[in-house]
């Protein structure tokens, strides 16, 4: 509890995130994205873990 930080999950439904995220799908429907994850991940600031 002490010493640790708290995770708290992103706001994912602002306008502007949203915005970010359907840029993203858009990209994956085209085909020009190659790993959806990495790419959510890298928009909304998230450090991947694979």
């Amino acid at each position: 509890m002490f010493g640790k930080k708290s995770q708290q999950s992103p706001d994912l439904t602002s306008p502007e995130v949203v915005k970010k995220s359907q840029a993203v799908y858009d990209r994956m429907a085209s085909g020009e994205c190659k790993d959806a994850k990495a790419e959510l991940d890298a928009t909304h600031g998230h450090k991947s873990k694979r």
